[in-house]
C-alpha cells in the first residue's frame, strides 16, 4: 500500500504563498537544494494542483533550471507528475496526467498501489485531502521571512487535525523542515 505525503514551505508567519501563486519569499539555497534532490530519488509520483502545476512546469524544464539547480531539475522532469484540476486542459510537462473530477476517489486509489506519492505545494488540494485523512506525513519547511498577507495552511479546513512531530532539520540558511504525522 502506497504513502501520501505532502511537503510545504511557509513563512515564519503561516503563508505559503504571498498571493496567489507568488512564492517569492522562499530562498531555494544549496542545502534545500540538495534536500530537494534526495527527496526525488525516491521516486515518488509527484501531485499537483493547477497553480502549482503551472508554476513548477514553467520552471523546470528551462536551460535556467537545468544549469542552477541540475539534479533537481533532472528529478522532476524525469519523475512521473499527476495534476488535478477541472480548467486545464492541455498539459505541457512530460510524465504528467491530469485527473479532472474524483480527486478524492482517485488519491484513495492511487494509495492501494505500492507507489509513494508526495504533494507538493498545492493549498487547496492539501486541506481537500487533509479534511479526509487521506495525508500521511507533513513536511513543512519553515523560511525565516515574515510577509505582510498570504494565504494560510489548510484553510477551510473544518476538523481537528491532530499531529506529532516526528523529526525535524535545520539548515545553515535558518530554514526549519518539520515532520509530522496525523495522530490516529
Amino acid at each position: 500500500m502506497g504513502s501520501l505525503s505532502c511537503f510545504m514551505s511557509i513563512t515564519l508567519n503561516g503563508y505559503f504563498e504571498a498571493s496567489p501563486g507568488d512564492i517569492s519569499w522562499h530562498k531555494h539555497g544549496s542545502e534545500e537544494a540538495e534536500y530537494s534532490a534526495c527527496s526525488l530519488q525516491a521516486g515518488n509520483t509527484l501531485l499537483f494542483g493547477r497553480t502549482t502545476y503551472e508554476q513548477m512546469a514553467s520552471f523546470w524544464p528551462t536551460a535556467e533550471a537545468k544549469k542552477h539547480f541540475p539534479v533537481v531539475a533532472e528529478g522532476m522532469n524525469s519523475a512521473k507528475k499527476i495534476v488535478f484540476s477541472k480548467t486545464l486542459s492541455e498539459l505541457s510537462w512530460n510524465n504528467t496526467r491530469l485527473v479532472k473530477e474524483n480527486m478524492i476517489e482517485e488519491v484513495q486509489k492511487l494509495k492501494q498501489a505500492p507507489e509513494d506519492m508526495t504533494l507538493l505545494g498545492s493549498g487547496s488540494i492539501l486541506t481537500q485531502l487533509a479534511e479526509h485523512g487521506l495525508i500521511d506525513e507533513y513536511q513543512v519547511m519553515i523560511d525565516p521571512v515574515v510577509i505582510g498577507k498570504g494565504s494560510t495552511l489548510f484553510a477551510g479546513l473544518e476538523r481537528k487535525l491532530e499531529l506529532r512531530l516526528t523529526h525535524s532539520e535545520q539548515f545553515k540558511s535558518g530554514v526549519m523542515l518539520l515532520y509530522y504525522q496525523p495522530i490516529s
